[in-house]
């Protein structure tokens, strides 16, 4: 009676999408981004939801589907919802690129998100910002300020990196691997290219990174129960160089994230 019992409640999960399939969904917000993932992947399917175009296939010997979310928070929000509730991912990875907070990083090199918070959601005053937590719309409880990667992704991915060939960087005095770090990602809807700005990221939010998707994706992740994990390779260094640094050091930024991520995916 009870394995019958089993059998009906697993059947009825199955077909109201309640179960999670064994799947990882990979996102990026830029074409350059995925560009790799995509010339990797086998047996690829196309599905056009609201007009976003999610591709099944398999990468690195495990099923995935992937999708371009757009630039900024909104776009990566509606991106994310749409994966997870027609796809059920078991976790969902993120590939792209960021500007450079932390002072020790480069352009070029990699931050394994730890934590994802935003830079941009609370009360801006002429002392600066008060930072404020978002809230579960179901629910109207507050969500953590900063939403925690998945631990068990970070590890994976910081045990992977060690044993990476990724694509040396350019710079003025010389050819360079990239570093591999991991650290806090702050997102907003802004292209940050101020040095003041970034030192206050860095002072107030102990920010290794800034971008413009993932602290939205996180939450989302976060309030439908999935894993995730935010993996950024440096264009720019977040400052006043930051808009020619970006046209220099965007595709093998967004290579090397990639890169990172390929590597992870086939240890799922």
């Amino acid at each position: 009676m009870k394995k019958s019992l089993l059998l009906v409640f697993f059947l009825f999960a199955q077909i109201n999408g309640l179960l999670a399939q064994n799947v990882t969904g990979i996102l990026g917000a830029f074409p350059p981004e995925l560009v790799l993932l995509q010339s990797k992947m086998e047996d690829k399917k196309d599905t056009i939801i609201q007009q976003i175009r999610f591709t099944r296939g398999k990468l690195n010997g495990r099923q995935i589907v992937l999708a371009q979310t757009g630039i900024g928070k909104v776009n990566a929000a509606i991106t994310t919802t749409i994966m997870i509730e027609h796809f059920k991912p078991r976790e969902i990875v993120f590939s792209g690129i960021a500007g450079g907070i932390d002072p020790a990083l480069h352009p070029g090199d990699i931050v394994i998100g730890t934590h994802v918070t935003y830079h941009d959601y609370g009360m801006a005053e002429d002392s600066g910002m008060q930072y404020w937590s978002t809230k579960n719309p179901a629910t109207m409880l507050e969500n953590p300020r900063s939403f925690v990667c998945d631990s068990a992704l970070v590890t994976k991915a910081l045990a992977v990196s060690k044993n990476l060939t990724f694509s040396k960087i350019k710079r003025e005095n010389g050819s360079f691997e990239p570093a591999v770090k991991k650290g806090v990602i702050v997102t907003g809807d802004v292209f940050v290219s101020s040095e003041i700005i970034t030192q206050r990221l860095r002072k107030e939010l102990n920010a290794a990174a800034t971008e413009m998707e993932g602290a939205a994706i996180a939450q989302t992740c976060y309030q439908q129960n999935t894993p995730f994990l935010i993996i950024r390779s440096l264009s720019d260094k977040a400052n006043n160089k930051a808009q020619n640094d970006i046209m220099a050091f965007y595709d093998i930024a967004a290579h090397n994230a990639a890169t990172l991520v390929m590597a992870v995916v086939g240890k799922m």
